[in-house]
């Protein structure tokens, strides 16, 4: 059985299961876009209703901006790097009931918003590969290893998006949260991978850079617990990660 080597540990298994967004591609240059769109078009429909966000702009999906009101930045534990397509509308959509448009409006409106933003995302489609991915990618097929996309978004945007990075073919199942019925933390979505694979939750690696990520790979029972995290500190967000790393450059396939 192939081993996975990462900072001095070393797993044997047959397969791996990726997060996609922040795991498989650079969170920012995909979502910092989309989340700025989306938050300026809310802030004008809120201000013709001669109101504002409830909470300071930068809590309302968890991102950083710089002075001239651009995102900049997320919050790795915050809605937009964690949250669902459902729960990202969900708070969205509660702001414009909160200045009084009525639910239903709210949810159509959102769901317009959201769906412009992300034609304009598709105009430039930047989905750029986490440094290290492709060789990793490469090592695990050339090994044998089973793998798949176990993401919080839709099913249909993580094919997409991995077309996109040209990289769709090494994934033989990629399960968005519409094929389950309770979404990460909860250890269905790896379990169900793991079926489809012809695995055991035991012989799959699961590498995420959410902890809900990495709590989903320890109630399955994976064999290693892999959070990866770029920005500055350790990660200490992922406090049920085995192990952290900030690319795919610190690991190792042995066959």
């Amino acid at each position: 059985m192939p081993l996975i080597q990462v900072n001095g540990h070393s797993s044997p298994c047959r397969g791996v299961l990726f997060d996609k967004d922040g795991t498989l591609l650079h969170f920012m240059a995909l979502w910092g876009g989309w989340a700025d769109y989306v938050l300026r078009f809310m802030e004008e429909r809120l201000e013709l209703m001669g109101a504002c966000f409830t909470v300071p702009k930068e809590k309302v999906l968890g991102t950083s901006h710089v002075s001239g009101g651009t995102v900049s930045d997320y919050d790795v534990q915050g809605p937009l790097a964690m949250g669902t397509v459902e729960e990202t509308s969900g708070i969205l959509a509660w702001q414009l009931y909160a200045a009084g448009m009525p639910w239903n409006e709210a949810i159509i409106q959102v769901n317009q918003i959201t769906k412009n933003a992300m034609y304009q995302i598709r105009q430039h489609k930047p989905a750029f590969p986490m440094p290290g991915l492709e060789t990793f990618l490469e090592s695990c097929r050339n090994a044998s290893l089973e793998m798949a996309v176990v993401t919080s978004d839709t099913t249909a945007a993580a094919l997409e998006h991995l077309e996109w990075m040209g990289i769709r073919s090494y994934f033989s199942v990629v399960i968005g949260r519409d094929q389950v019925e309770n979404g990460k933390p909860h250890p269905e979505m790896a379990e169900k991978a793991c079926r489809m694979l012809g695995l055991e939750p035991g012989e799959a690696v699961i590498i995420g850079d959410s902890n809900g990520d990495m709590q989903m790979a320890r109630q399955a029972g994976a064999a290693l617990a892999v959070g990866l995290y770029q920005g500055d500190g350790e990660g200490n967000h992922l406090i049920d990660a085995e192990v952290v790393i900030s690319d795919y450059n610190e690991m190792k396939v042995v066959y």
